[in-house]
């Protein structure tokens, strides 16, 4: 799965989780999101280095394993401001590919 696609599935789950007490993470796993748990951590990491999300703590140990801990997992504004944007930019593309094709 493609980087950003991946980004855009777990910031939209969490703007849905938002109307639950918890979120599951289940629906935003590695195994779920069909890649593997380095990537998705390396994800989850920069997300929260960037501001997307918050609740979510990783600790790296002398010998380079990875423990990653999400407690409560939350979008931020941010995030929602991504999501925003990200939204507009698909619409924008599909218009403009269907121009294309008319076109062609």
């Amino acid at each position: 799965m493609n980087n950003f696609n991946m980004i855009y599935r777990i910031l939209k789950y969490l703007e849905k989780a938002m109307d639950y007490d918890e979120a599951d993470l289940d629906f935003i796993s590695a195994d779920k999101l069909g890649v593997t748990k380095q990537r998705w951590v390396a994800i989850m990491e920069m997300l929260e280095s960037e501001g997307y999300i918050t609740g979510l703590s990783i600790k790296r140990s002398i010998d380079g394993e990875i423990c990653c801990s999400v407690a409560h997992p939350r979008i931020t504004l941010k995030g929602l401001e991504y999501l925003q944007e990200n939204s507009i930019m698909q619409k924008a593309a599909s218009l403009a590919k269907g121009v294309a094709d008319i076109i062609s």
